[in-house]
């Protein structure tokens, strides 16, 4: 008898998650259940399982508000009638149009209006009365309805804390403090659940009333199919069309992949088409590889990734550039019989031509059947804190202490109190829907048949469900993703072929992976600005692993990975990897399977093969705790069960418990981190990509990287790397530079969209004039021709962009003030003819040789001019330099560097940091801060810093664990008087790479106990 009952997906207003809302209808012998969640559908798959399961009839429907206003709600009394709404409400989120008070003429819905007179009601048509609302019948224009009326009993929470819950989410929603809230904005008192029995006594002398609720939910089916596949079905029209056109473009593509056409290649292409054959997914990957061919056709770069990559199918399309072959990238990864699930495609475009993708995607196949994946962004601790805290009254300043888990001074009794207690209930609470990062779906009925769809900013339709309910009920997800790794190296190569008349042909693998120099900079660890292998700790591993070859990447690309570091595998398969015969395998399964990673499960597959080869697990299992790895579908009691299952074989085929329970603790420490080894050879193709073009063209490279966004660090860094190649580093100037920055030969000029303060679109109005009518001749010429106000011209003469007229700073500035002291935005308009230049007799002013460094940190972050170290007051340059560490293990030394980056790393003995530096002789080093030396000597902002500390060198990286640290003074700024203090001000602006860590610590070396050393001298 529940026919409007609101889950937490009614957002801001329901209180109930969905599974606790079918658990308390099966506790009050509620025999069908209508879900009705506000405008949205997002519940309904989950709802109609759960249903299922407890044995009660699920309805599915929607309640249509406007402006928070209830208008009618809907039931479906079929799957045609859930199309019906969803296309209703889809109109209605695209074209703006307010939901009008009489539902549309729907075939396949039932109606229920709220308690009002309403005349010429259709035979689908009801009207909803409270029990509280009988007294009202007494009105002859209601009685005349009741042959129209159903019982209408809200369901909107369970308990009075989750009423008061209730109310604070609606003055979230309306954005007002409690108190202000109206009766219209939040829900009855009454709108909890109650016993079905006690629910029709209210109703006992009204039958018709009863009768007719009963009418509708005998009218109301959901027979839906979950696990059926709803994609595109096929791509050429017939599975018979799709089939044979997939199997000609492998093998057109196996002539060019494999000209000799191996006997192996050709095997494993049969296999394979067979598997896809059977399990009917030839249109998913003709679909796939369309796109490919669009984006090939416009020049586009990309990298497919996943376990796709495990196809040599995949390979022979182009839609990956990894061979299974050589790498032994084992098919039934991707696909097998026990696997329903879809092949995995990761695909990844530039960050500047994704957008473009996405247009063909949807204009190709149809807006009707393209939507993204949905995703709830769910409230988190410190918006909580702060919503609630608002709706109570607290002020700002109380709010800002709240969010950082402080308890403000001046309020710390009752009323905080609450905020904690409604914020704790809000947690993992949908708070808004939002577009799911890469997944696009791509259906065979219109999309609108499952779906309500959105409009969010990005301007694609997204549906109201996730990628698991996607799953569940039939998707497959395409995912189109975007980096700025690959905008670096297309722009590289443009820029190559511009700078150097070279057209590098980028996409040759041949010509870049396991290339012997390339090999020589990654045992060194020389990868700043390439995609994935730049960071410290990455660098830090491919030392390390002194990483000489393609195959040892394509492992470090993994093992970086939390899961392996955490299961303390990557210390181990760094020790192994140094000294191949000074350790033992657990058990000959793992010295049969595993000896290409020493035993050691890198990737997913190696969880898999040990799972099924020493546990004894079925494929079936194994490809559960495949998915559990990766963080997709991962159910407790699915894992459990394998858990259980895994145990249990391990001991019926003798295995001990104790070998057991370390392989299996192995296996569980991979959860939602782990590689699939094709997903890590992906990535390696692409770092040798880049790491090609950065050994042969490196100040180009530098300068995409730069213009790209750069990757781990920031433009410093990159701009760093660019001079030690040999460029030579310019500031912005109004005749050379663009927007991002250009290069000249080896000269670079920076951008103007570096300058922190420059308008976007003032930037690009001086590059369009330039280029239209030519160089600027003076700062009186740039004026006339380009509309800017004086702070604007201030900072580009600040920078320096106006050097080409070889007058001073100083100069430009009171001419620039005289030009522009009555300027108005409104008033401006381009002379018609050019005015003859006025000159003023200007007193001469001397200026500091380092003002143009300090003007530089304000601007830009970081000198150019000068390096940090000539800005310091101290001489002095450190006792030893980056390159000389080796040659001080377990040594004390007195270094001086510039701080680049640190990263946050918890410990058991408390919070440490990892630090990275460069010398004054430009190179990089790493150190190492404990608790202990950080609470005497914390990091205090970018610049540079004088420490000293032992050095410490593990399998050929030097760090030095840092005992004392002290940031070190500029030269006072001056620009400044001698009395000003914003004399020491200035190297506040200097900027630091920070990355902080949320995890528990790692264990240690001798709390895994592994039977690693034999007979280490």
């Amino acid at each position: 008898m529940y026919l409007n009952c609101h889950s937490y997906h009614s957002l801001r207003y329901g209180t109930i998650p969905t599974a606790e809302l079918v658990s308390m209808a099966k506790e009050n012998g509620v025999s069908a259940l209508a879900l009705t969640d506000i405008n949205a559908i997002a519940g309904v798959y989950d709802f109609t399982k759960l249903c299922r399961n407890a044995g009660i009839k699920p309805i599915i429907g929607v309640e249509f508000r406007e402006d928070g206003k209830l208008k009618f709600i809907g039931l479906a009394k079929s799957q045609e009638g859930v199309g019906e709404m969803n296309r209703f409400l889809t109109e209605h989120n695209f074209n703006g149009q307010p939901i009008p008070d009489r539902a549309p003429e729907f075939r396949e819905v039932v109606v229920i209006y709220p308690l009002q007179v309403i005349e010429h009601l259709l035979d689908n048509e009801f009207i909803g009365i409270r029990a509280t609302q009988l007294n009202l019948l007494y009105r002859k224009e209601l009685r005349e309805l009741m042959p129209k009326m159903v019982i209408l009993h809200p369901v909107t929470f369970r308990t009075k804390r989750e009423y008061n819950l209730h109310r604070i989410l609606r003055a979230i929603d309306r954005n007002v403090i409690l108190s202000k809230q109206s009766e219209e904005d939040i829900c009855s008192k009454d709108d909890c659940m109650i016993g079905q029995d006690e629910l029709l006594k209210h109703f006992q002398h009204y039958p018709e009333i009863i009768a007719n609720t009963s009418h509708v939910l005998e009218q109301c089916n959901f027979d839906f199919q979950f696990h059926v596949p709803r994609n595109k079905r096929t791509f050429t029209g017939t599975k018979e069309g799709d089939i044979n056109m997939l199997t000609e473009l492998a093998y057109d593509g196996l002539s060019i992949r494999y000209p000799h056409h191996p006997q192996e290649a050709l095997n494993r292409i049969k296999t394979e088409l067979k598997v896809i054959e059977e399990l009917e997914f030839a249109g998913y990957f003709l679909i796939t590889w369309d796109i490919i061919r669009y984006s090939n056709s416009q020049g586009f770069m990309h990298v497919g990734r996943g376990s796709g990559a495990n196809s040599i199918i995949s390979y022979c399309l182009g839609i990956t550039d990894v061979c299974p072959i050589d790498l032994n990238l084992y098919f039934e990864r991707f696909l097998n019989s026990h696997r329903k699930s879809p092949p995995d495609f990761d695909i990844d475009w530039s960050w500047k031509e994704r957008d473009t993708i996405l247009t063909y995607i949807f204009e190709r196949y149809g807006s009707e059947h393209v939507a993204f994946c949905g995703t709830n962004v769910e409230f988190k601790y410190r918006s909580i804190i702060r919503e609630v805290g608002k709706v109570f009254g607290l002020p700002k300043g109380e709010l800002d202490e709240l969010s950082k888990g402080k308890v403000p001074q001046a309020n710390s009794g009752e009323i905080v109190s609450l905020v904690y207690k409604y914020g704790m209930l809000l947690e993992k609470f949908p708070n808004q829907r939002s577009m799911h990062s890469c997944g696009i779906l791509i259906s065979e009925e219109p999309i609108t048949n499952y779906s309500i769809l959105e409009m969010p900013p990005k301007g694609f339709p997204i549906v109201q469900f996730d990628m698991h309910v996607a799953e569940d009920i039939g998707f497959d997800k395409f995912d189109i993703l975007s980096q700025r790794g690959l905008g670096t190296i297309e722009e590289a190569v443009q820029i190559i072929e511009r700078n150097h008349g070279v057209k590098v042909d980028i996409r040759n693998t041949d010509l870049t992976t396991d290339n012997p120099e390339c090999n020589e900079q990654l045992a060194i660890g020389k990868t700043i600005g390439c995609f994935y292998i730049e960071s410290p700790a990455m660098r830090g591993i491919l030392r390390r692993l002194k990483c000489k070859d393609y195959r040892t990447l394509v492992a470090a690309s993994s093992i970086i990975r939390p899961g392996v570091a955490e299961s303390g595998m990557m210390r181990e398969y760094i020790f192994r990897h140094n000294f191949p015969d000074q350790f033992e395998y657990l058990h000959e399964v793992l010295r049969e399977h595993l000896s290409e990673t020493y035993g050691i499960m890198v990737y997913q597959e190696d969880v898999i093969k040990i799972a099924i080869h020493y546990g004894g697990l079925s494929a079936a299992d194994g490809d559960i705790l495949r998915r559990a790895m990766s963080g997709k579908g991962r159910s407790p009691e699915a894992m459990q069960r394998v858990k259980d299952n895994f145990f249990a074989s391990c001991l019926a085929m003798g295995h001990p418990k104790k070998l057991s329970e370390e392989i299996y603790r192995q296996i569980q420490s991979f959860a939602g981190y782990s590689f699939c080894k094709a997903h890590s050879a992906s990535y390696a193709v692409e770092s040798y990509q880049s790491l090609y073009l950065k050994m042969n063209y490196p100040i180009d490279f530098m300068v995409a990287a730069v213009n790209n966004g750069g990757g781990f660090y920031r433009p410093e860094v990159y701009v760093h790397e660019a001079r030690m190649a040999g460029g030579i580093i310019h500031n912005p100037c109004v005749n050379k530079s663009d927007v991002l920055a250009t290069i000249y030969g080896k000269n670079i000029y920076l951008g103007f969209a570096h300058l922190k303060s420059l308008p976007a679109g003032i930037a690009q109005n001086i590059v369009v004039e330039r280029q239209r009518n030519g160089n600027y001749k003076s700062l009186e010429d740039f004026i006339d021709r380009v509309p800017i106000g004086i702070e604007t011209i201030q900072t580009l003469i600040f920078i320096g962009a106006f050097r080409f007229t070889g007058k001073s700073k100083n100069e430009l500035l009171i001419k620039a003030r005289l030009i522009l002291v009555n300027y108005k935005p409104q008033n401006w308009a381009p002379k018609l003819f050019q005015e003859p230049v006025k000159d003023f007799v200007l007193p001469k002013l001397e200026r500091s040789v380092y003002e143009d460094a300090f003007d530089e940190i304000e601007l830009l972050s970081f000198p150019v001019t000068h390096t940090p170290f000539d800005l310091l007051r101290t001489k002095q340059r450190g006792d030893v330099m980056a390159a000389d560490l080796l040659q001080h293990y377990k040594e004390e030394v007195r270094m001086i560097a510039y701080l680049i980056s640190r990263k946050h790393v918890p410990t058991k003995r408390g919070d440490m940091f990892f630090g990275t530096w460069i010398d004054a002789n430009g190179d990089y080093f790493d150190t190492a801060h404990f608790a202990d030396s950080l609470a005497k000597y914390p990091f205090q902002g970018g610049g540079c810093y004088l420490m000293k500390g032992i050095v410490e060198v593990d399998h050929h990286f030097p760090t030095v664990t840092i005992s004392r640290m002290e940031k070190l003074p500029f030269i006072d700024d001056p620009r400044y008087a001698v009395s000003d203090e914003r004399r020491h001000e200035t190297q506040r602006n200097l900027n630091e790479d920070v990355s902080m860590t949320n995890r528990e610590p790692y264990p240690q070396e001798h709390e895994i106990g592994l039977p690693r050393y034999i007979n280490v001298a």
